[in-house]
């Protein structure tokens, strides 16, 4: 039986950049866009109603923006899976979004193929985010000094077994679940067991999360 289309919902106050989405993705067939809104404030209604798998959000709405709105998703029993998709890549923007759970973050100029991409990855368990947007967003954290994050970072850390650091380590540095088994000499499936005790142990949404701990507790090396 074929498994049933990713359910999509959109979120910008942009009319005409919600109709290009809607046009975009329905030429993907595993796609489905079940709804759109035009701010924040209406996400969490659009949600109950459409129960999407996969929110593309925008960040700069009139009344709640994009970011609160992640957050209040977030917080929920079970949420969607959420790609910012904005014009803007601040520091401040993409750590907001990352530390509230977004699942990833895209330009709106990624070209359409490189969005359907990042929606079936993260509706898999897998975040995407452009790599420009990740380098930008380690080298702001690599060069913010000392953080009052820091000293929990590395207590959370300091609660992990050998194993389990060893593998933080590597989603922080953006390897992916294959690269990592290679590197440790683990199955994939193991390393997804690796990962899914880190969610739980350090009461994290995502790998994305992970991989900002793991930076938050750096000096040199995240783990030694």
């Amino acid at each position: 039986m074929d498994s049933p289309p990713i359910r999509v919902l959109i979120v910008d106050d942009d009319a005409l950049v919600r109709a290009g989405l809607s046009m975009m993705l329905a030429g993907a067939g595993d796609l489905e866009v079940v709804g759109d809104v035009a701010d924040g404030a209406e996400v969490v209604p659009a949600v109950n109603a459409h129960r999407p798998d996969v929110v593309l959000m925008d960040i700069r709405m009139p009344r709640l923006d994009g970011l609160a709105a992640t957050e209040r998703l977030r917080s929920r029993r079970e949420p969607p899976e959420i790609i910012i998709l904005t014009t803007f890549d601040t520091d401040e923007h993409i750590l907001r979004a990352m530390r509230a759970g977004a699942s990833g973050f895209l330009l709106k100029h990624t070209p359409p193929p490189e969005i359907v991409r990042a929606i079936r990855q993260v509706a898999a368990g897998e975040p995407m985010v452009s790599p420009a947007v990740m380098r930008k967003m380690m080298s702001y954290v690599a060069d913010a000094g000392v953080d009052p994050r820091r000293d929990r970072a590395r207590e959370l850390l300091g609660r992990l077994s050998e194993g389990e650091r060893s593998v933080a380590a590597l989603v922080g540095r953006g390897r992916t679940n294959g690269e990592i088994g290679r590197e440790l000499s683990l199955s994939v499936a193991t390393v997804k067991a690796y990962v899914s005790r880190l969610l739980t142990k350090l009461e994290l949404n995502n790998r994305v999360q992970i991989a900002l701990l793991v930076h938050d507790a750096a000096i040199t090396d995240p783990v030694d």
